[in-house]
């Protein structure tokens, strides 16, 4: 695997990104579009709330996953943090930012994450300020 940095550590899985995504948008705009044009009204809404669910789902298998890294990623950058520091993170720092700051390397995690509360850092401006860059593999 290549090494992990700032303009490569966003990933794609081409089959979900690229494939899935858009036959389930094809799928609901051809849903949508049968409502107007159909002759057969249940069978044209009955399409598009299946469509609609599909959509639903969709957006969801992707956002829960999400979340519960997002949970991990924040016990394990606590930890870190307490480790490093006999302190816990700062209360102000959002999940956006926790989860950014796992790219920083231990010499400089401490003094970026304090950095991030008190100047409220967006993660893009996190992770540009990281100056050697500690890839995370395990994320999708």
């Amino acid at each position: 695997m290549n090494e992990q940095n700032y303009k490569n550590h966003a990933r794609m899985h081409p089959i979900y990104h690229f494939v899935l995504s858009l036959l389930v948008l094809g799928g609901f705009i051809t849903a949508v579009t049968n409502v107007f044009q159909s002759d057969h009204t249940l069978g044209a809404v009955t399409l598009l709330l299946l469509a609609s669910a599909l959509l639903v789902t969709f957006t969801l298998l992707r956002l829960y996953p999400l979340k519960a890294q997002d949970r991990a990623i924040r016990a394990e950058e606590n930890l870190r943090h307490f480790v490093l520091t006999g302190k816990l993170l700062d209360d102000r720092l959002t999940p956006g930012q926790i989860v950014a700051l796992r790219f920083a390397p231990d010499e400089e995690f401490p003094s970026l994450a304090e950095k991030a509360a008190a100047e409220g850092l967006k993660p893009k401006e996190i992770k540009q300020a990281v100056v050697n860059w500690r890839g995370d593999y395990y994320r999708i």
